[in-house]
């Protein structure tokens, strides 16, 4: 064969074998391609799913607390309630000379026939009466005004804040701004607001309205109100409570109270970034031992802001992820996705 007709097939063999070349390298790095967005990764994060973090269940106690910012102040004013839902009938409380060191009759409550005396505690004095006679009242509603003598802690509270401790106050711990604290702080009356108090004219010959009642206090000799005829002024909504003797006051020291409103006691509870949901229903998410997640419901009970209380849906022996599972939105109006049972605002679908 001539020498320049091999050198030509030469040169046509090593293109053709270039030309493989080239194929496969583009062949495997699309191949590459296709695996990388069937399985994508993200260097040094574990896959999508997996658990890191578990915890399990324990059992403690959980307080729910409140607080609020409050002054010492004089001589406060505060509620006296009725004890049960019936027909108050109002007594004339006698003058008082000093402070009184045994409680005051100031009313009785009637129903079903049997009459609950309402008092005003030793230490303090009646203001005035803040509702008619014979009214028909419901149990917890303040029906007379009366005056602390000496330093108390008044705190304002809002709408909000009077419903969480109306019907669940519990114990109240006080500090004194740079002073005298934390102590126990002993609760006066109700934290409802008060109208104006009112104080009748004595009856003619001093004798007391209702038959058979009898005026209480150290003086009687007018028949009239316990404040020498100074009646309430109208008061907002308001926490009223009392140090201990021999902590010393300073009228208008600004004070924080710490009031604990609900307590579980020895109850189940996992860590908040536990839990999905705050209040009634709420789920977690199992941990198997082959490391598979099932999402379990349970029901909630009280939060300090760290643990929440688990009513029931775990036994505590699970092991539970963390963080929580996220929670199906509300499903709208003829859409078939999300969980009406789980209605979370601002959750995506």
């Amino acid at each position: 064969m001539p020498q320049e007709t091999q050198r030509k097939g030469e040169g046509v063999d090593r293109r053709r074998l270039l030309g493989l070349s080239v194929y496969a390298v583009v062949t495997a790095a699309v191949g590459a391609c296709s695996a990388a967005k069937e399985n994508p990764e993200t260097p040094g994060l574990e896959p999508r799913g997996t658990a890191l973090t578990t915890v399990k269940p324990t059992r403690q106690d959980v307080l729910n607390r409140l607080s609020l910012s409050g002054k010492v102040t004089l001589n406060p004013i505060y509620g006296v309630v009725a004890p049960v839902t019936g027909q108050v009938r109002y007594v004339n409380v006698a003058t008082t000379q000093g402070t009184p060191t045994r409680p005051t009759k100031a009313a009785t409550v009637v129903a079903s026939g049997k009459s609950h005396t309402v008092e005003v505690p030793a230490g303090s004095v009646f203001l005035g009466r803040l509702v008619d006679d014979r009214s028909t009242v419901l149990a917890g509603m303040p029906i007379a005004s009366a005056k602390f003598v000496g330093y108390g802690i008044v705190a304002e509270v809002d709408g909000a804040q009077a419903y969480k401790i109306a019907d669940s106050l519990g114990s109240i711990q006080a500090q004194i701004q740079g002073g005298p604290g934390p102590f126990a702080c002993t609760t006066l009356g109700s934290v409802s607001a008060l109208p104006p108090g009112t104080v009748p004219p004595p009856p003619a010959g001093g004798q007391p309205q209702d038959p058979g009642a009898q005026p209480t206090g150290n003086n009687s000799n007018n028949g009239g109100n316990g404040n020498n005829g100074t009646a309430s002024e109208a008061t907002g909504l308001r926490l009223v409570c009392v140090a201990p003797a021999g902590v010393k006051m300073i009228n208008g020291a600004s004070a924080t109270l710490e009031v604990v409103t609900e307590k579980a006691v020895n109850v189940l509870v996992l860590p908040v970034e536990a839990v999905a949901g705050g209040q009634g229903n709420g789920r977690v998410d199992i941990v198997k031992p082959d490391g598979q997640r099932e999402t379990r419901e349970v029901v909630l009970g009280l939060t300090d802001g760290r643990v929440i209380e688990i009513k029931s849906g775990l036994t505590g022996e699970e092991s539970v992820a963390v963080p929580a599972p996220n929670l199906t939105a509300p499903r709208q109006q003829g859409d078939p996705k999300g969980d009406p049972r789980f209605p979370v605002p601002g959750m995506t679908k």
